[in-house]
């Protein structure tokens, strides 16, 4: 199995302007001076972490899907990150997954931040999601799901083997509370066996909250890989599958897990 190489941007956003912000990422997005394989952008990256659905929501397939798409298809990377999805009369925070080969994928945020109203804008995710990319299990979520472990629990799949070797967190979070953060990401590497990424934005937004990133990426043991500290900057890294599976097959802890079912 190869490695996979991850690229992840860490970047203010403009507030409420899908043009700027799209035109700002497509550039840093070019001058990755490498190829990867996958390149991750911050959560609601068309917009910044806004209630505001009824002007800022757009259909899939449109503005930010088809942007995705048109990235995805000239790096040959996936390029993924959320953005705010109207559907059927609801509003989804709605993770897109864009492959070079045209295909989407898509994942819904489970745990709508409350303190920020969002429960009340938006219509929470149902399903739990695992993305396959060269050979790789990868969880996908968003911000507020970090900080719930049973959501993120690294179960055995049918065949008796770890359901996902990668989590990524594409996030909003604020800076009074980047301990928390810079606490639950390691954490969910250590418990899941897996490696853990989060992506965070710096800068401050219309509502006049501020980020200041720590953006980061950590192994299987807990330990920090690559991160951006707090400026604005991509970070390029490489995760060893090698190196993952034999840390389990040395430390086995998954197989020691108890037994739950998720409900909805």
């Amino acid at each position: 199995m190869q490695d996979l190489k991850l690229a992840f941007l860490q970047t203010p956003l403009y507030w409420h302007d899908k043009g700027a912000n799209l035109a700002m990422l497509e550039e840093k997005i070019w001058n990755l001076d490498q190829q990867v394989d996958i390149i991750v952008l911050p959560e609601m990256f068309t917009t910044g972490f806004t209630m505001d659905v009824v002007s800022m929501a757009e259909p899939m397939n449109l503005t930010g899907t088809k942007w995705l798409k048109q990235m995805a298809s000239q790096t040959k990377a996936v390029v993924t990150g959320s953005i705010i999805i109207s559907e059927n009369g609801n509003y989804y925070n709605r993770l897109i997954w864009a492959q070079p080969d045209g295909e989407i994928l898509s994942y819904d945020k489970r745990h709508l931040f409350r303190m920020a109203k969002e429960d009340h804008f938006f219509d929470m995710g149902k399903d739990r999601k695992i993305f396959k990319w060269k050979g790789w299990n990868i969880l996908p979520q968003v911000c507020y799901d970090l900080r719930f472990p049973v959501w993120n629990r690294n179960k055995a799949n049918e065949k008796g083997e770890m359901e996902y070797d990668l989590c990524f967190y594409i996030a909003s979070w604020p800076a009074p509370r980047s301990r928390a953060w810079d606490i639950l990401l390691p954490a969910r590497a250590v418990e899941n066996l897996c490696y853990s990424l989060g992506v965070n934005r710096i800068g401050t937004d219309g509502n006049n909250i501020a980020y200041t990133g720590h953006s980061a990426l950590y192994d299987f043991k807990g330990r920090k890989l690559a991160d951006a500290e707090e400026q604005e900057k991509h970070v390029v890294a490489t995760i060893s599958y090698r190196e993952l599976q034999e840390y389990r097959a040395k430390f086995p802890a998954w197989k020691d897990a108890d037994a739950f079912t998720l409900g909805n």
